[in-house]
Parts: structure tokens; C-alpha cells; sequence
């Protein structure tokens, strides 16, 4: 091909020339009135490599080497902004930096869960006609509410089975939380239906960093303890649980926690056992105590009662307190070294995960295992449909949505909560109120056995094991679902008697 120049007149250069090229580089030198760009094709087994220099002023050509193939190849070039390389095979398209763009790999790169992370939302965007928001804390929650409706409604809706299913007319409304990953969408199955069943409204909602609640970015904060109420935080969730059932103008409510949920719905009683009429937790992600805490008899130091009025028992308790008081002041100390390193501790780690790393992190892990952990959920992954990766991931398009899982791992991971309070593990024991634990015998997320620790330590609850189910009991098991929850309602609020284990198929 002979050597072409050309210009456009406009200061800017356009070029069209047809090449044959197979395997040998091709170089293209493009002149500006100050300036000189040569650029460098050549055929790469995935595609076509560019690269370019900036030289001196050169007059404008294009050089071809012959080969024995033939590939047809326009160029068509408008310095300096950018231009696109196209031929008979696969396009490409290149940046003004001479940067190849492979623009269907770099798609899936923009892809995480398979979803498009290019045009990314405000979560009132992504609503649902049946979605609504309120304000608490300065966070638009997003939540979804159902009241009771007709027998024929719910006919239409589940079946004729569940529209002869009476109402128990509980006057007790319930409140969902779901759990970690997941949002409303987890309990749409069943909302309907337990407010038919119930007789009450139910509502469940979205906590910060998940569904469709706004997102906020703390990343501005200096510190964790900086901020009032952190929306990340446990304690966050719990008061908006709480403020849920003042949004709901009742006194008491039934709160239904799945997984990291159930948590949720624990911390709420504890914090307000006079609002919680019950609790059903629904493969609840609790670690159990491995036993039953008991109370331990410390009165008395062993003696003989006999010897308490000797010299040398005197002497013996004297040198007793002065020890105990020793040792007390060493525990001060060292506990306020610890307390000081944790400090340190809690600010090194926040600077960590509130870096571009961890971000970058959140969403390669998301992009690797986000579908397959809901997968994993289910005993019968076949039941995984697109309807369901839909709803799990649509959050996946909102705007800071991997800032804000990295800000509520932080709250996580660096509790603010008072050290004075003992361990929920400790506490467990002191739940008074009705409670129901439902898992399912082939849950590979919180295993089942952990379920039966819990109902060990949680005076007269009671365990339902659906069989051939995994983590989503709400979903993947509605009937048995409803039906373990109506059994326990009943036996609740309407005297009827139950086993306290049993196996569901």
C-alpha cells in the first residue's frame, strides 16, 4: 500500500484506508499543528494491540506491510480525542490515550452478581409500587407494610388451602428482619399470609446497608464514636425496630428474625422486653453456649466455722484481703493498658476497612460469591430461579452500596456498644418472653445443631426442624413455615399445648 497523507482543514485529521494485514505490525503517524502522534497496530491472539509516542513534527502517513493474508482493516482516526479501529473481524475501539477497549470485557467488568455497575441509582429509583419510605435518624428506611384482606383475596393469592386457614385475630402485629445479604424481597412469601393469618398488619424493612434504604457515608467521620447514632450499628437497628412499633401504634409487637437477623430481634428484647409480646427466630445466626450457664454457690470461703476465731486464721484473712486487694489493682491496671491498645486497635482497624482496599475487596468478593451464596441457601438450588437472583442482587444497583457494606463490617467488627454488658450468650437465659426457633435439617449456613443449642438455652422455647430445607425457611418452605408459626402462635396466645420438638416434612 503506498504511503497516503491528508488533512481535513479543520486542524483536526481524518483518515480511512484499507490495509491488509495478518501478522505484522502497522504504524500510523498523525500530525497537529504542534504536535505528532504515531501509533502501532499489530494482530494479538485476543485481539489487536495499540500503542502510541509523541514526537516531533512529521508529515502525515501511513505505512502497510504486505503479507501473504488478506484482512480488510478501516481506520478512521479524529485526533486528538479518540478513534475507532474496526475490519472483518471482532471491533475494538481505542481511548485518545491509545488504550485498547475491549468493550465486551471491559462490560463484564463493570458486571458484579450480574449486575451493570455503570449507571448506578438512588434507591426511590428501584421501588416497588408497593414500597414506602420514612425518615428515622436521618436514614430513609425502606419498608414494606400488609394488612389482613379478604378470604377471597387471599384465595386468588395462595390457594384455597390457606383462605380456609381461620384468622387468630391476634391483635399482635410482627415485624420482619431479615438478614445478612438480604432484604424485603427474603420475606415476600410470606407477608401476605401472616397477616392473614395473624388477623395484624405486618411489616418488614430494610436495615442500613442493605435493600433499598439510603446509604450514608461515614467514611468522612474522624471516628466510629464520632457519630451520634452510627445507622451501621446493631444499635441503630434495634431502636428502628422499636420505632416500628410505634410507627404501627401498638404496645407490643411479635418480632420475626431470620439469620443475622434473629440477632437483631434478641437485642431488641433485651433492650425493651416490655414491647416484645414474642420472638421467632428463623435459622438464627446466635452462636449457642455449648451449656446451659448455672448458678454457682460463692458464699462461704470453705472453713470451718470452728476456726474462724484462731490467730492464724486472723492472720490468714488479713494477708487474704491484702492479696485480693494486689491483685484487684493489678487487673485495673492491665485492664486500662487493654482498653488503651483497643482504642488504638479499633482506629487502625476502622482506617483499614474504610480504605479504597477494602471497598475494592467487598466487591470482588460479591462479584465471586454473591450468587452462589444464595445458592447455597437453598436445600434445593434447582428452586434458584432468575425471579430470585433478581431480587437479591437489585440493591446491587444502588448508589454506595459497597461503601456501605464495608462501613456496616465495620460496625461490626468494632462494636460500640458498652463493655460493661455481658455477652448475649450470657443472656440468653434471662428471655422470658414466648419463643419460637425454626431451622431447616440441611442448613449449610448456621447448622441445625446450633438451633438446638439455642432452644436449650432460651427457657421453654420451642424448636421446629423442617425437613429438607436450608437456610431460607421462609422461602423455600412456605407452607411448613406458616404451618410451624400458626402451631406456636396458638400455643401461645391461645392455650394450646405443644411438644417442644418437632420434626416438620
Amino acid at each position: 500500500m503506498s504511503p497516503t497523507w491528508g488533512s481535513d482543514g479543520s486542524g483536526l485529521t481524518h483518515l480511512v484506508a484499507q490495509m491488509r494485514m495478518l501478522d505484522h505490525p502497522i504504524s500510523c503517524t498523525t500530525e497537529l499543528p504542534s504536535m505528532v502522534f504515531r501509533y502501532q497496530f499489530q494482530q494479538m491472539p485476543n485481539g489487536i494491540a495499540i500503542s502510541r509516542n509523541t514526537r516531533s513534527r512529521q508529515p502525515y502517513k501511513v505505512f502497510s506491510h504486505p503479507s501473504s493474508g488478506h484482512r480488510n482493516l478501516t481506520l478512521a482516526t479524529t485526533v486528538p480525542h479518540a478513534f475507532s479501529l474496526s475490519g472483518s473481524g471482532a471491533g475494538a475501539q481505542y481511548s485518545s490515550a491509545g488504550e485498547l477497549v475491549d468493550t465486551g470485557r471491559n462490560e463484564r467488568k463493570k458486571r458484579i452478581a450480574g449486575v451493570d455497575q455503570d449507571e448506578l441509582l438512588d434507591p426511590k429509583q428501584l421501588a416497588d409500587p408497593d414500597s414506602c419510605f420514612c425518615e428515622f435518624q436521618g436514614v430513609e428506611i425502606h419498608h414494606k407494610l400488609y394488612e389482613p384482606e379478604s378470604r377471597s383475596s387471599d384465595n386468588s393469592l395462595y390457594g384455597q388451602h390457606e383462605a380456609q386457614t381461620p384468622s387468630l385475630e391476634l391483635g399482635l402485629p410482627m415485624i420482619l428482619l431479615h438478614g445478612f445479604g438480604a432484604s424485603v424481597f427474603s420475606w415476600n412469601k410470606v407477608m401476605k399470609r401472616l397477616a392473614s393469618l395473624t388477623g395484624s398488619k405486618v411489616l418488614a424493612f430494610d436495615r442500613p446497608a442493605f435493600g433499598l434504604t439510603s446509604r450514608h457515608n461515614t467514611f468522612e467521620t474522624q471516628s466510629s464514636d464520632a457519630i451520634p447514632l452510627n445507622p451501621y450499628s446493631m444499635a441503630f437497628s434495634v431502636l428502628a425496630t422499636l420505632y416500628f412499633i410505634d410507627f404501627l401504634a401498638a404496645q407490643k409487637a411479635i418480632l420475626v428474625g431470620h439469620s443475622a437477623g434473629s440477632l437483631v430481634a434478641v437485642e431488641a428484647y433485651f433492650e425493651a422486653p416490655e414491647r416484645i409480646a414474642a420472638l421467632i427466630l428463623v435459622a438464627p445466626a446466635i452462636l449457642a453456649p455449648r451449656a446451659i450457664p448455672k448458678v454457682v454457690d460463692t458464699k462461704g470461703d470453705g472453713s470451718d466455722s470452728n476456726d474462724q476465731g484462731k490467730p492464724q486464721f486472723k492472720l490468714f484473712k488479713i494477708l487474704h484481703k491484702f492479696i485480693k486487694y494486689v491483685t484487684q489493682s493489678i487487673i485495673q491496671m492491665m485492664k486500662r493498658m487493654v482498653d488503651m491498645l483497643n482504642s488504638l486497635y479499633k482506629k487502625a482497624l476502622l482506617s483499614v476497612l474504610r480504605s479504597a482496599f477494602a471497598v475494592m475487596l467487598v466487591r470482588m468478593i460479591i462479584k465471586k460469591f454473591g450468587v452462589a451464596a444464595v445458592r447455597t441457601a437453598w436445600y434445593d438450588s434447582k428452586q434458584v430461579d432468575e425471579h430470585i437472583i433478581d431480587g437479591y442482587t437489585k440493591p446491587l444497583r444502588t448508589k454506595g452500596w459497597d461503601k456501605a457494606l464495608v462501613e456496616f463490617t465495620a460496625a461490626m467488627l468494632v462494636k460500640g456498644e458498652s463493655e460493661t454488658k455481658p455477652p448475649l450468650s450470657k443472656r440468653l437465659h434471662e428471655i422470658s418472653c414466648p419463643v419460637l426457633i425454626v431451622t431447616g435439617n440441611a442448613d449449610r449456613i448456621v447448622p441445625s445443631w446450633n438451633a438446638e443449642r439455642l432452644s436449650r438455652a432460651i427457657p421453654h422455647s420451642k424448636l421446629e426442624v423442617i425437613k429438607n430445607c436450608g437456610h431460607l425457611p421462609h422461602e423455600e418452605k412456605v407452607d411448613e413455615f406458616v404451618r410451624v408459626v400458626e402451631k406456636f402462635l396458638q400455643r401461645a396466645f391461645g392455650g394450646l399445648e405443644e411438644p417442644s420438638l418437632q420434626a416438620v416434612t
